[in-house]
């Protein structure tokens, strides 16, 4: 997909889209352990990289972040919402053993997490790399019964890549319960312009947004636009409080889910997401979104997801008076081995665009 502009025949255009600086980006921030609960260095890089865009932020009281563009135009603000927390886990319960039980942070299956790296980050700042594994792992051991144990909080466990044979010992390293528990993403550029990683539920959209400030390049949008990046969406209330008070519309920018069936989402587009599990999305907004990706020929799905809900669906529960829609870029395998394409990123962020300057 071309980052050229493109314009309407009004003289409106969508500026340059930087495609590689969005990807080093999201590569980037994929890579720094963000849990939901636990996102402070998530969080931190992000406001570093507004700031060095020339775009100032501010905290929320819930540790969210928000940037402002503002506009000469009076009223009708809008929002743009992402989030940096990603799924992971806690440590629940530490074994006679020394290894360790989970709870888990946000909705997976167990069976997804199986074989995985993982790092435990101590309350007093260490960090003890480990492997998430069914407790009757070795198949010379235990036979046909590793592959028909059920996975599930009581059979899966930490393997620590430490000394430990005892729950004492393993406390002696500073691990309690509590600690959070972060999953390797292992994040990897592949062929033909794919991204393969965990977390681009949401980190794919963040970049996007970043993405957006760079292409503007001091160039402002029609309305004032608030650029929120949510740190709890993944346990649902992420949005339900820190969204501007002047916010008439908001646009969660979320992975869109693809799978067999019903859906329609791709890894080469953006979807706008017309329905979710919260229920439809505003009728007018998701409209005038389909509209600008016909005007500017950015390639576009519409879906809707009977298992998902968005920072849009939180802040509207939360008594939000504002039209709400939904959109991203199509992420094979959610909550999984997750992948995207950079046609996916771009035409997420072209729409972002087009909407702020045309929409």
């Amino acid at each position: 997909m071309s980052d050229s502009a493109r314009t309407l025949g009004g003289g409106v255009a969508i500026p340059a889209i930087d495609i590689e600086y969005i990807e080093r980006i999201l590569c980037d921030l994929c890579r720094i352990p963000s849990p939901t609960g636990f996102t402070d260095a998530a969080i931190a890089f992000v406001e570093r990289e507004f700031e060095r865009l020339g775009v100032a932020t501010r905290r929320t009281v819930k540790g969210a972040l928000v940037a402002t563009l503002p506009s000469g135009r009076e009223g009708e603000a809008r929002a743009l919402a992402a989030h940096v927390d990603t799924l992971g886990a806690m440590v629940a319960h530490i074994q006679e053993k020394g290894r360790l039980r989970l709870t888990q942070l946000g909705s997976y299956p167990w069976s997804a997490i199986e074989g995985e790296y993982c790092t435990v980050h101590t309350s007093g700042g260490r960090e003890y790399t480990g492997t998430i594994m069914v407790s009757a792992a070795s198949a010379h051991v235990h036979g046909p019964g590793t592959a028909k144990m059920e996975r599930g909080a009581d059979t899966m466990e930490v393997r620590l890549d430490a000394r430990t044979g005892s729950a004492r010992q393993t406390r002696a390293l500073g691990i309690e319960v509590g600690d959070f528990v972060s999953l390797d993403p292992r994040t990897t550029v592949a062929g033909d312009g794919f991204i393969k990683s965990r977390h681009l539920d949401d980190k794919a959209a963040v970049a996007c947004l970043l993405g957006v400030i760079r292409a503007l390049d001091g160039r402002l949008p029609v309305r004032t636009s608030h650029f929120f990046i949510s740190n709890y969406e993944e346990v649902g209330h992420g949005a339900a409080a820190g969204i501007p008070s002047d916010t008439e519309e908001l646009i969660a920018v979320d992975m869109a889910a693809i799978g067999e069936g019903f859906q329609t989402s791709d890894e080469f587009s953006v979807t706008i997401c017309v329905k979710d599990g919260s229920g439809p999305y505003d009728h007018g907004l998701s409209t005038r979104l389909r509209a600008l990706g016909d005007a500017y020929a950015i390639p576009y799905k519409v879906d809707i997801y009977r298992y998902y809900s968005s920072d849009a669906s939180a802040g509207q529960r939360a008594g939000g008076a504002y039209r709400a829609a939904l959109i991203g870029p199509g992420v094979d395998a959610s909550h999984s081995f997750e992948r995207t394409h950079r046609d996916a990123l771009w035409a997420t962020t072209a729409l972002c665009l087009a909407y702020l300057l045309d929409g």
